[in-house]
């Protein structure tokens, strides 16, 4: 450490302390650390907790005498008075493990009395809740994660030294931040939180990415989302998932008694924690938790574990109790890269009786107060109520002195001298040069990579090129321009299109689009088969499903959300459209009694014919998509959507096209969809997708025009199955008549087969599906599924196998669908 950080170093710790009025070290009878001791005065109106290292700071601006509380779960509260003559004051605590017995517990061998604590507290649950319906409090957030031995490369790319972060055994602090807010909450989703000062390590101008409403994690609720829906221990069904044991009883400073409950899993592969939880005796409230589940459980795979420790106070006032502390520890490890981290929370100043006006609570749910992100270093010694560790302070020192110096023109230029070489790695995954400083980037994309096989052009292949031009430094407003170039080598037969696209801020995010050229594209604008795909099924197979024609055209696009909750999509493009045929039949294993098929759809043995005349056309397409209800996050430099499995997001779409030169080619056709998914907590989730649309005009229009569906020949299913047929040819149903299509889905995750014996050690998840299209003057066609999900080995779930059934016409096939979820990597 050079001198000049030793002495910012020595600053910081002297502000620091300076300003802790009443500061000392919490340690246990072996002389070690207590980290997330909760410490307050008696009358409660000032609190904080000790850091990692055990230390703290209470924040009392008058001398006099005063009672202070000290309360760790696992250990005797302890009531300390103290007489302040002046400040700083001194005090070093140490605190006594808690001694639990069974003596006051009359043990009936026919009743576990753990059982009976807990069905109390499920019947009080509801109840309990209630108490908490309406609050508003401040909250302190601290977020951190660390690194250990991370490589110096992935998949041949430089890792660097993550923004500073990682020190010469490659490990290190890579993310430290902290976060001062008010919180508003009703029962039972309205949610407010306004942040007063963000401070993120290393970045002046950034934001926190600490959420209040992310880290409220109740267990009085009967699932607790993280990723999936893990069961509460004194959730309604708790039993189903619970065992549990009750190892001791002790009585907290008020006298109250607290039941420390063994919680352990009957299946540990469901979705659930063990663990302790604590009960207060007759009221049934927790006093407590030590609770931690698994990456496994929530189906997170580079997360190992999860604990989460919460801390909860007794309100004279109120009574009930309440939380004042909450810490979640993680690990991961995936890819050869491992670590760990916390989020720490600290409630204080709640009210209970809040008078909330019509307008307190609206669609946003995070906001920032001026200049938060700028307050400095006095300010956060001054209000943090949680010390830095040594560590963090030694993060904070080290990433803000070098900050300057970061983002200056000779250190951006030598990370772009080392990032921009040219290496083997280029020619697999491309190729990019940036300059920093100015905020550009070129970049040329892999010929290997975008070589494909078609029976239009035979070998083929693309080569993207583009260059970005940042206005801002968190992408919020830019300017590109790109090309696509193609060559195909059966039908010697080069193709380029290039474009320009704006996008002018990160509020609206309205996005102008302007691109003209020539390409092959699919008949089906849905790209229900991804080229990558054809590949292996067109020269393994000799089963060419990708259909193209050729498109010469000129298209100007904009976007933008108009207001809250409603995003308007549009375009308007010339397009001279030639049909194509096939000009290569290579195949590198010869099928008997298999040959390729025609580009015509309509007749797949006819090679000498088109599915539509040539032709050009006009086309509009105007889009509003409308998320119901939906909720935000303002940033000072960006608004945030959050999406919501409450209500339904309904896409309203009109389609034109006009002044072609064949006059039965014009049409309109006016579409809509209805798509979410419904948590059902320990039951799953609930997808649909609802479709319809119809056709103005009843004239023979361009094949291309007609509607298609998302089907599938190829048995290996990608992406969502919200939106596709897992058995429909391609283009059998293609439609110019009215339609309407359902898919849905009933994911159930561990609700079924984490209750089997054996199977439920393997993780797995059980997916019912159901898939119907019903066209104007046709028979129904009908799908129906059963499939197992997050299949796979360890940490690497990326497959899923479903069963699949049929009907169209009377005739019914059945089969296996083959799902890949890494393939979106190779399209």
């Amino acid at each position: 450490m050079n001198g000049s950080l030793k002495f910012l170093l020595f600053l910081s710790l002297f502000c620091q302390f300076t300003f802790a009025q009443v500061s000392g070290t919490v340690r246990d009878n072996n002389e070690i650390p207590l980290p997330y001791v909760n410490i307050y005065t008696e009358d409660g109106t000032q609190g904080t907790t000790t850091n990692e290292d055990g230390d703290f700071e209470l924040r009392i601006s008058k001398t006099g005498e005063y009672e202070l509380v000290f309360q760790f779960l696992g250990y005797q509260t302890l009531k300390k008075k103290i007489i302040v003559e002046k400040f700083p004051f001194q005090l070093d605590v140490q605190l006594t493990s808690e001694t639990t017995n069974l003596d006051e517990v009359t043990i009936n061998s026919k009743d576990n009395p753990a059982d009976r604590i807990i069905r109390n507290a499920i019947t009080s649950r509801k109840e309990n809740l209630e108490k908490l319906e309406q609050y508003t409090a401040n909250y302190y957030s601290r977020g951190l994660w660390r690194i250990k031995n991370a490589p110096e490369k992935i998949l041949g790319q430089e890792l660097g030294d993550l923004g500073g972060g990682l020190d010469s055994t490659r490990s290190g602090i890579i993310y430290l931040s902290e976060t001062i807010s008010e919180i508003t909450f009703s029962a039972p989703d309205n949610f407010k939180e306004k942040i007063i000062a963000s401070k993120v390590s290393g970045n002046d101008n950034g934001f926190s990415l600490n959420s209040a409403e992310e880290s409220d994690f109740s267990f009085y609720n009967n699932t607790i989302n993280i990723n999936a829906e893990i069961v509460s221990p004194i959730a309604d069904y708790a039993f189903n998932y619970y065992n549990y044991k009750l190892e001791g009883v002790f009585y907290d400073n008020e006298g109250h008694l607290i039941n420390k409950i063994l919680v352990a899993p009957k299946r540990p592969k469901d979705r659930v924690f063990s663990g302790f939880i604590y009960i207060v005796e007759d009221t049934w409230q927790i006093f407590g938790t030590e609770l931690k589940t698994t990456g496994q459980a929530i189906q997170v795979a580079p997360i190992e574990e999860l604990t989460f420790t919460q801390n909860f106070k007794y309100s004279e006032e109120n009574k009930f109790w309440i939380k004042i502390s909450q810490a979640v520890d993680f690990s991961f490890s995936m890819f050869g890269i491992g670590g760990d981290g916390r989020f720490t929370a600290v409630y204080s100043n709640y009210n209970f009786e809040p008078q909330f006006e019509n307008r307190t609570f609206t669609r946003e749910v995070l906001s920032f107060a001026d200049q938060a992100n700028k307050k400095d270093s006095l300010y956060w010694n001054k209000i943090r109520p949680v010390p830095l560790t040594t560590e963090e302070l030694t993060d904070y020192v080290k990433k803000d002195s070098i900050q300057v110096l970061k983002s200056s023109k000779k250190y951006l230029d030598s990370v772009d001298t080392a990032q921009n070489k040219f290496s083997i790695s280029s020619l697999l995954f491309g190729y990019s040069y940036g300059n920093s400083y100015k905020k550009q980037r070129f970049s040329i994309s892999s010929p290997l990579f975008g070589t494909h096989y078609n029976t239009v052009q035979g070998f083929n292949t693309s080569v993207d090129v583009s260059f970005r031009k940042n206005q801002d430094d968190n992408f919020g407003e830019y300017w590109r321009v790109y090309s696509e170039m193609n060559y195909g080598f059966s039908d010697d037969c080069f193709r380029v299109k290039a474009g320009f696209q704006k996008k002018f801020n990160n509020f609206s995010k309205p996005i102008l689009n302007l691109e003209a050229g020539v390409e092959t594209a699919q008949i089906n604008p849905t790209l229900p088969i991804s080229e990558r795909i054809n590949d292996i099924t067109s020269l393994f197979f000799e089963r060419n499903y990708l259909k193209l024609y050729e498109k010469k055209f000129a298209e100007i696009s904009y976007q933008q959300e108009l207001f809250n909750g409603f995003s308007l999509f549009s375009d308007v493009s010339y397009q001279q459209r030639n049909a194509l045929f096939n000009t290569s039949d290579n195949s590198w294993v010869n099928q008997d009694e298999i040959v390729y098929t025609s580009n015509n759809p309509l007749q797949p043995e006819n090679f000498g014919t088109a599915p539509f005349e040539d032709h050009h056309i006009f086309k509009l397409n105007v889009s509003g998509r409308i998320d119901f209800a939906q909720k935000y996050l303002s940033y000072p430099d960006s608004k945030v959507n959050v999406a919501s499995n409450k209500f339904p997001t309904l896409w309203l779409t009109y389609e034109k096209g006009f002044g072609s030169d064949i006059s039965e080619y014009n049409f309109d056709q006016v579409r809509a969809a209805l798509t979410q998914t419904v948590k059902l907590g320990n039951k799953g989730n609930f997808g649909y997708t609802l479709k319809g649309g119809a056709f103005l005009k009843d004239n023979e229009i361009a094949y291309l025009d007609y509607q298609h569906f998302n089907g599938n020949q190829t048995r290996i299913g990608s992406g969502s199955y919200l939106n596709k047929f897992n058995l429909l040819p391609y283009y059998e149903l293609s439609t110019k008549n009215n339609y309407l299509e359902m898919h849905a889905e009933q994911d159930f995750q561990g609700w079924i087969l984490g209750k089997l014996p054996l199977i439920n050690k393997l993780n797995y998840n059980l997916i019912l599906g159901a898939h119907a299209l019903s066209i104007e003057n046709n028979k129904p066609y009908t799908e129906f599924s059963v499939g197992i999900d997050n299949l796979g080995f360890g940490k690497y779930r990326l497959l899923r196998l479903d069963y699949v059934v049929s009907n169209y016409q009377g005739k019914t096939e059945g089969a296996f669908i083959f799902g890949l979820k890494f393939l979106g990597v190779f399209e």
